[in-house]
């Protein structure tokens, strides 16, 4: 154990002393890794940001029944008891509140100002009807299982026409799983711009140090020990581009937060982009080194494998 630990100490002191030895072509190769690291970051902070507000939004579908205008009061009346039964079968508590066709109108009068226009008609053109709120949705997800109701509302006896409204709902989950799917389309993309930079950097490494690898091998060393360094390095690589890659990104959030702030004060709204949280960092520092590790390992897997030939 005590062997093994060393040989990685050895391996790790190696790899700082390569960076060492070539800071500028270090930091140079970090700064590249991290621009295409920087985009998927940057992405997933805003979708973290957004995420909990969406989440906490307040989902309360409404469903409007609208009678036929032949149907008798009565028979309108009546069809509460059904609507019951087909929101207890779904499992959606609601408040249901039925609209008599007098009602409708008078608020119609009252809130558009069309009294004038509506007094011309001589009837009543509004039907019965209903309006149920439902209750118990959290998100999105949730509120798509409305278009069911509707459906079995729509066949009920006299009912004319069911209307929705829950259609942002769905739009706000479509709208945030394509962002997603974008997202990760573009972090595979990146990602493998990312194995190709490290890849082409382990490569020079390894034709740079291509005699002292073959002394290595005259000597004793394993194909691990001589690996071992290597691997370290592109690990490095991706950690240091991870890091940098998440500073630009939390230093990019202030000029963004203080336009988002203006045009959120417009919908009365204190959104605003938050950095990502340790646990999040941590995960997004881990894939930057398994990057360059990956990389690394093709690498070197590659050339030095032509090297023993």
């Amino acid at each position: 154990m005590n062997a093994w630990l060393r040989q990685h100490r050895f391996a790790v002191a190696d790899a700082f002393a390569r960076m060492r030895g070539a800071p500028g072509s270090f930091l140079f190769n970090v700064a590249v890794i991290a621009i295409a690291l920087a985009l998927p970051f940057a992405g997933l902070t805003f979708l973290e940001s957004i995420r909990p507000v969406s989440a906490q939004l307040a989902v309360e579908p409404e469903i409007s029944v609208f009678m036929a205008m032949d149907t008798p009061r009565e028979r309108a009346t009546a069809l509460a008891s059904s609507i019951r039964r087909i929101l207890q079968d779904n499992h959606s508590p609601a408040r249901i509140e039925f609209i008599p066709r007098e009602s409708a109108l008078s608020a119609l009068r009252d809130k558009t100002g069309l009294s004038d226009a509506l007094t011309t008609l001589g009837t009543n053109p509004l039907p019965d009807g209903y309006v149920l709120k439902l209750a118990g949705y959290q998100n999105a997800a949730d509120a798509a299982r409305v278009d069911a109701i509707a459906v079995q509302l729509k066949a009920l006896p006299g009912v004319e026409y069911v209307q929705v409204d829950s259609a942002w709902v769905k739009r706000l989950a479509a709208l945030l799983h394509v962002l997603r799917l974008m997202l990760l389309l573009l972090a595979i993309t990146l990602g493998a711009v990312v194995v190709a930079v490290v890849f082409n950097t382990i490569r020079l490494q390894v034709m740079t140090q291509r005699e002292e690898i073959e002394i290595s091998r005259l000597v004793g060393a394993t194909d691990a020990f001589i690996y071992r360094p290597f691997y370290y390095s592109g690990a490095l690589l991706g950690l240091g581009a991870g890091g940098l890659a998440l500073g630009a990104v939390a230093l990019a959030l202030q000029p963004l937060n203080a336009a988002i702030a203006d045009f959120a004060r417009l919908y009365a709204s204190e959104f605003r982009l938050a950095p990502l949280g340790a646990a999040a960092t941590a995960s997004m520092l881990a894939v930057g080194a398994a990057l360059g590790f990956i990389g690394a390992l093709i690498s070197v897997r590659r050339h030095l494998a032509r090297l023993s030939r």
